[in-house]
């Protein structure tokens, strides 16, 4: 992989395991958000896809190339199709369950991540080269993992914190909370 592409990639695979994670414990938000799409789900399946998405993002960290970049690629085009077909139905108004947020429903934002992602885990296939980050502590190597690790912190921000802090969903915490007051 080339040295630009990198730290990206290693962020975009880091974010596969950050989201899977929570997934795995409890399956339940993706079950229902995928069926308030319109697809079929079950708990063992979604409880397997998380341990795939998993797997996939620590294989890809530890050992970068075209087949698991090729895999990581497919996975967030799969992401991005079921956020756009969430977005396109109107379905799916809690979260999926990625990072373990109760109420991350999806938006226009979490869509063009997705499919930068895709896009970039895609140039990586084209251009896979052993793990940059793996040769030893050069000052190069600590300044990739530094920058993937800002690339997650910023992905998972768009991703799980901004659709909590838009106007409506602060007015229906404040609701929420304006309720449990009384």
């Amino acid at each position: 992989m080339s040295g630009e592409l990198a730290a990206p990639f290693l962020a975009a695979s880091a974010l596969l395991v950050g989201a899977g994670v929570p997934k795995i414990g409890d399956p339940m938000p993706l079950v229902r958000a995928l069926r308030s799409a319109g697809l079929p789900a079950r708990r063992t399946l979604v409880r397997g896809l998380a341990v795939a998405e998993v797997s996939l993002g620590l294989w890809a960290v530890a050992r970068p190339g075209a087949l698991n970049a090729a895999l990581v690629c497919a996975a967030y085009l799969l992401f991005t199709g079921f956020v756009g077909l969430a977005l396109r139905r109107g379905g799916v108004l809690g979260s999926c369950g990625c990072f373990g947020k109760a109420d991350t429903p999806p938006t226009r934002v979490h869509l063009v991540v997705t499919a930068a992602i895709a896009a970039l885990a895609g140039a990586v296939v084209i251009t896979p080269e052993r793990a940059a980050w793996a040769t030893g502590l050069s000052a190069a190597v600590v300044g990739t993992l530094a920058l993937a690790a800002l690339l997650t912190f910023l992905a998972w921000q768009a991703l799980a914190v901004l659709p909590t802090v838009t106007p409506a969903a602060v007015r229906s915490t404040g609701d929420v909370l304006n309720s449990r007051a009384r």
